[in-house]
Order: structure tokens, then C-alpha cells, then sequence
């Protein structure tokens, strides 16, 4: 058996090895700690609303769009919302709004730049009574400046026929749309 004076000088002894270790490779618990850190998550919600609907003015007063959305989830990292479902109506302070929908949404930072995703359809009846339904997968909105885009397949229902195209940009206050390479038509004669 050891005895209790050598079992103490054995302890005194290892805690002594460790403490020289410990000052040979400077080791301190913030950069010990600061290494176990876990990344920032880009995918972390920091707050979500169910049944959301906002209204954005103009400076006149007049509606500029109105928003709803069965969800909305805000990613703190990223200052980027998700919408489901999102239904949107973009007056520009006409009587005759675009009715945006798509199954998603991606909202930049901002709100300048709304990403629609999987059964795009955006949509206006005009003062004669006439409709106007575009259809596409995908589509880039910026609502400030009344403009959309897309590089998808695009479809266009009205004016008594069908055009289709690959890739579109439209320019929603004036109701021009260019159709940028394979264009199609179908027309009804009347």
C-alpha cells in the first residue's frame, strides 16, 4: 500500500502537471468556449405569423397592394420572410389591380424583391371588362417599381387567345409585357 504522504504528494503532483500544461499551451476557458460555439443558424425563425395581412400606401394615401398569407416566417440571419400561399393585390393606386398568387413566396431584405414559387398566376380584368391571367412556375416581383420577371415558361390568357413564351418581363403600370424567345400564339378569330 502507498503510503498516505505519497498518495498526497501524487495528487499535489498531477494537479501540478496540469496547471504547467495548462500555461505551456496557453490554455483559457473564452478560447476553450469559443471554439464549442455553435455556427449562427441561417435557418432559425425568429418570429412567424399565421392568417398575416398588411397594406402598404401610397404617399397620397391611395393603396399601393394589399397582402395575405396563411404564414410568414422571418429568418433572423437572413432578414428574409417565407409566405405561404401568399395573395397579393397591386393597385398602383388604380381601381384595376394585378392579383398576384403562388403556393410560396421568398420576401428580401427590405421588401423590394418578392420571389413567388410554384403556381404563379398573376392576374387583371381593365376598365373594358377584359382579362389578363399570366401563369409561370416562377416569377421575380419588385412591387415598388410595379415590375415582374421571369427566365420560367410563361403563359398569357386573354386579349381572345393564348400566347405562351420562355421567360417574360412585364411592366405592370403601363400593362406591357415582353416576351423574351419562344413565343407561341393562338388566337380566336372573331
Amino acid at each position: 500500500m502507498l503510503s498516505k504522504r505519497f498518495r498526497t504528494f501524487l495528487v499535489f503532483g498531477v494537479l501540478a502537471l496540469l496547471l504547467a500544461a495548462a500555461g505551456y499551451w496557453n490554455i483559457n476557458p473564452e478560447s476553450f468556449l469559443d471554439k464549442t460555439k455553435a455556427s449562427v443558424d441561417d435557418t432559425a425563425i425568429d418570429f412567424y405569423a399565421t392568417n398575416a395581412h398588411t397594406v402598404q400606401y401610397l404617399p397620397d394615401g391611395g393603396v399601393q397592394y394589399e397582402l395575405t398569407s396563411d404564414k410568414v416566417e422571418h429568418l433572423k440571419a437572413t432578414d428574409v420572410s417565407w409566405l405561404t400561399n401568399p395573395d397579393m393585390f397591386m393597385y398602383r393606386g388604380t381601381a384595376f389591380p394585378w392579383h398576384v398568387q403562388s403556393k410560396q413566396a421568398e420576401v428580401s431584405s427590405g421588401g423590394d424583391q418578392v420571389e413567388l414559387i410554384d403556381n404563379v398566376r398573376v392576374a387583371r380584368t381593365d376598365e373594358r371588362n377584359r382579362t389578363t391571367i399570366i401563369t409561370s412556375s416562377r416569377m421575380t416581383v419588385f412591387p415598388q417599381k410595379q415590375y415582374a420577371q421571369t427566365e420560367q415558361a410563361v403563359r398569357i390568357d386573354g386579349a381572345g387567345g393564348v400566347t405562351t413564351a420562355k421567360g417574360m418581363k412585364a411592366y405592370l403600370n403601363d400593362s406591357k409585357i415582353n416576351l423574351l424567345s419562344n413565343v407561341r400564339g393562338q388566337y380566336e378569330a372573331r
